[in-house]
């Protein structure tokens, strides 16, 4: 399966949720009480982390928490959902749509992923806290799957996001002085954690679970715009705008990517032009790849533009994700995904590819 687009495909929300999500849940989050952190720990084979953290931040480490907090969030609400879905035998969640996996072993694996990831969220929120910045509460949120089978795919997905996400959010924080290195390290065993959640969601599709030597990085901004794509617009306390990272376009793929050399067609909500602005793919921790855009491929469509690139898999492409971005400019070598984000217009397109 590939994503289109997260948000095309959020008309089958309903069949997912079986029952609306409300804050707070039933053990307090996001603001439990002692006895209920203390459940939520136990319940997660761990506790928050109870080390310095800073007492200052400068506004990029900000607006890289804000992003942490949003998208751990979410992720407890889309487990919870999911392990509701599961334990209630929700059609498409039963146990036909688990086997041959072992029930028991399943629910008690998601309920121990949530309880993770409710830790995550309140160590990001204690974190903007206790630099005396304002708390990231929880917004609605609709989620693009109506069986088990395409849940894991998609939590496959947005972790994969994560794992590229978080080397760059520990480079900001090792860059913004003394106080903020403290995190360095608690950043680097989330990126550990969620390593091992992507090998156990992986593992549950009969994939290899490592799916490359070296995983694909990204961009905050990147991040960013993939997770707008689950958040009911107008939803969140905050509002993402105040976000001081970018949000860029959709970009659609149409074409289902295979592992091999082959073109794929796209489609944007705006205009493309294949003389000023080409194709980047990142894909593990290679060097970006920028292929033309074929000019005779671009078409209008109602609202937008469709259009066709080379997608050179055989090239040194990875297993797993890979992200691709229209840009401004059409020759060059761009040099790590920040480079790329600043100069893309449209992104980011979610390959995966097994």
């Amino acid at each position: 399966m590939y994503f289109t687009s997260f948000l095309v495909l959020s008309a089958s929300v309903a069949a997912v949720v079986g029952a609306p999500f409300t804050f707070p849940t039933a053990d307090g989050f996001p603001r439990p009480n002692r006895t209920q952190l203390a459940l939520i720990q136990q319940g997660a084979g761990g506790t928050l982390s109870n080390a310095f953290l800073p007492m200052t931040l400068k506004s990029a480490t900000i607006a890289i928490l804000e992003l942490l907090a949003n998208n751990e969030i979410f992720e407890v609400v889309f487990f919870t959902q999911l392990l509701t879905n599961i334990t209630t035998n929700v059609p498409g969640y039963d146990a036909a749509a688990t086997a041959p996996l072992d029930r028991d072993y399943l629910i008690k694996a998601i309920s121990t992923i949530v309880n993770q990831e409710k830790l995550h969220a309140l160590g990001a929120r204690g974190i903007l806290a206790g630099a005396g910045q304002p708390v990231i509460e929880p917004c609605q949120y609709d989620f693009p799957v109506s069986n088990f089978k395409e849940a894991i795919l998609l939590a496959q997905t947005f972790t994969d996001i994560a794992l590229g996400t978080l080397p760059e959010v520990q480079e900001v924080f090792a860059t913004e002085g003394s106080e903020s290195n403290r995190t360095v390290r608690l950043l680097g065993s989330i990126l550990a954690q969620e390593g091992q959640q992507d090998g156990f969601f992986r593992f549950i599709q009969q994939k290899t679970p490592s799916a490359a030597p070296y995983l694909t990085g990204g961009s905050a901004g990147f991040a960013f715009t993939a997770l707008q794509a689950y958040i009911v617009p107008g939803s969140c306390p905050k509002p993402l705008s105040t976000i001081d990272l970018p949000t860029f376009k959709p970009l659609n793929i149409l074409t289902k990517p295979m592992a091999r050399n082959m073109t794929l067609e796209y489609s944007v909500d705006g205009e493309v032009s294949c003389k000023d602005q080409s194709v980047v793919y990142l894909s593990g921790q290679n060097l970006p790849v920028r292929v033309p855009i074929s000019c005779s491929s671009v078409k209008p469509r109602p609202g937008g533009s469709t259009f066709k690139a080379d997608f050179p898999f055989l090239a040194g492409f990875s297993n797993g994700l890979s992200i691709a971005v229209v840009v401004v400019g059409t020759t060059g070598q761009l040099l790590d995904p920040n480079e790329v984000a600043k100069v893309a217009v449209y992104a980011p397109g979610l390959i995966e590819v097994n």
